[in-house]
């Protein structure tokens, strides 16, 4: 019976020291070995042996790129104003040693680092600037970082300013701002509109009445030329039917009544021509007496024929 117990103590001893002996790191993991205290050497993923009761695993390091996202600092700037600022940071451990025994509290540690260095950046720089110039604040954030926490075995990848909080009382001031400039490109944005709309009114107008003129001469052109054929036709007319001085005063004895119907017919002016051509027809008419018509004495007695 002792005998039996006695070896499954002898059992169960091997199976601690073999479970203790054997160790099993994940990917992107690191395990840091401490021999009788001091430190031995660094696990990488795989299997590894270590020396049970002798060895012990000091710390599990996480080789991956961690993001920390530190709560908003107040920050003076060069014009005196406090603005609040949150930051992220995004770092990877490179040497599990010194990420163990170089520094105490890793995260602590970059916390402050990014408070201080940031207070210093943003102290030379005034308000717009600090707003208008985060990829050149992230980068000097990045370099001092980085350089400072090379010895402890971290490399800061990025570093970015999540938001800036300036005063309520600026806020507001920005947003009047803002609101202003709206109103002014609102109100450039409708007298470049009016402006548009009355050029291309104006425009439009010029060229109607350019046509408008353009139409009228074509008429006129297009009368007078009528005009001027139908004169050229009557002229001809007259000329192929040869009218003597008769024919001529009887028609301008026919035309003086529709000149008498005008308003403004004041003064006539019979041609010389006429005057004789009349002559010719009053003896055509004395002539036409004599042959035996009713004729009418100088006494105004009518006088017939025998």
């Amino acid at each position: 019976m002792a005998g039996v117990i006695v070896a499954v103590v002898i059992v169960a001893v091997l199976l601690l020291t073999l479970v203790r002996a054997v160790r099993i790191v994940p990917q992107a993991r690191a395990m840091v070995v401490e021999r009788l205290g001091r430190y031995h050497r660094t696990l990488t993923p795989g299997l590894a042996i270590v020396v049970p009761f002798i060895d012990r695993i000091r710390d599990r390091i996480d080789l991956r790129e961690q993001v920390v996202s530190f709560p908003p600092q107040p920050v003076i700037t060069e014009d005196n104003l406090v603005v609040g600022i949150d930051t992220v940071i995004y770092f990877q451990v490179t040497d599990a040693r010194a990420a163990t025994y170089e520094i105490a509290n890793v995260i602590r540690a970059i916390e402050q680092l990014t408070v201080t260095t940031l207070r210093n950046v943003i102290g030379g720089l005034n308000l717009e600037a600090t707003l208008t110039s985060r990829d050149q604040i992230n980068g000097q954030l990045r370099g001092v970082l980085d350089e400072a926490t090379g010895r402890w075995g971290i490399r800061v990848n990025r570093v970015e300013l999540k938001a800036i909080d300036p005063p309520r009382s600026i806020q507001d001031s920005m947003e009047k701002q803002m609101r202003a400039e709206r109103d002014r490109r609102a109100a450039i944005l409708t007298a470049e509109g009016v402006k548009q709309s009355e050029i291309l009114r104006a425009e439009g107008e010029k060229q109607a009445a350019i046509l408008r003129a353009e139409g009228e001469r074509e008429a006129q052109i297009l009368t007078a030329q009528g005009e001027a054929k139908a004169i050229d036709t009557v002229f001809r007319a007259i000329h192929e039917g040869d009218p003597d001085q008769k024919l001529l005063a009887y028609q301008y004895l026919q035309t003086l009544p529709q000149i008498a119907q005008g308003q403004a017919s004041k003064l006539w002016i019979v041609p010389s021509e006429l005057t004789g051509a009349l002559g010719g027809l009053g003896g055509l008419f004395g002539g036409l007496t004599s042959d035996g018509a009713t004729g009418t004495r100088p006494d105004g007695s009518s006088a017939e024929r025998p």
